[in-house]
């Protein structure tokens, strides 16, 4: 059995994840989820949020356990599981990006937003007065985020959806082939996924090969639309 450690995307928290955690724990998997800082129950203002501090929150989760663990990070969060990941290879079993940003050595995430030409999520991001954070206009849950996903699901999210610090997104990955680099991979594409379009997801994994590639006919949130077809292509991992 195999232990997971889920991190998740922007706007999000460890909540996202409420429907695959019980599924893999079914198999006799041991789950974590954790709270990115300034994400979920974290009061961290996002003005005070940094990449590293994304970075040290996996780090600290990945230090508890004695086994190496199969990281998952979805969308942004594969930001972070890169990071995570150059600090701490020798706890990683393998990292697993679901529809996530699969980005190379000094690439932030912010700027491969901007060159995502496909995306449909730019007409309804609101960046704050003073910079610091990013916000969403309600009706993108349904439209781009969520399609796929039930009316009363989408209501449920958009309670728990916080601010996105950009600090964290503006930040490129540091990351070297002696320790990230030692680290399988393995990339989930979501192939009707809105948010970051196909064609961008099979750019970043062709440019960082990945030891395999599996994928899902299903929007970007596939862990509240499809849990069930998720934790399938997990466990396949």
């Amino acid at each position: 059995m195999s232990t997971y450690l889920l991190v998740h995307g922007a706007w999000a928290g460890g909540w996202s994840w409420e429907k695959v955690v019980p599924l893999l724990e079914e198999k006799g998997h041991a789950v974590k989820v954790i709270d990115l800082p300034g994400h979920g129950m974290d009061s961290t203002p996002p003005s005070k949020v940094t990449l590293q501090d994304y970075a040290d929150k996996v780090c600290q989760a990945l230090d508890v356990f004695d086994d190496q663990v199969i990281l998952v990070g979805h969308s942004m969060g594969g930001i972070v599981i890169s990071q995570a990941a150059e600090l701490r290879p020798r706890k990683i079993k393998k990292l697993v990006y679901l529809t996530a940003y699969l980005l190379q050595n000094g690439e932030a995430l912010m700027q491969a937003t901007q060159e995502d030409q496909d995306s449909k999520l730019g007409q309804y991001v609101v960046l704050s007065e003073d910079g610091s954070c990013i916000t969403l206009e309600d009706e993108s849950l349904k439209a781009v985020i969520y399609p796929n996903s039930t009316d009363e699901d989408v209501k449920r999210v958009k309670q728990f959806n916080v601010p996105q610090p950009t600090i964290p997104i503006a930040t490129p990955i540091n990351i070297t082939a002696e320790n990230y680099g030692s680290i399988t991979r393995v990339y989930i594409e979501c192939t009707n996924d809105l948010v970051i379009s196909p064609s961008t997801q099979k750019k970043m994994y062709t440019q960082m090969p990945c030891e395999k590639v599996l994928s899902l006919a299903t929007d970007h949130t596939p862990n509240y639309s499809s849990p069930h077809e998720l934790v399938k292509q997990l466990l396949k991992c």
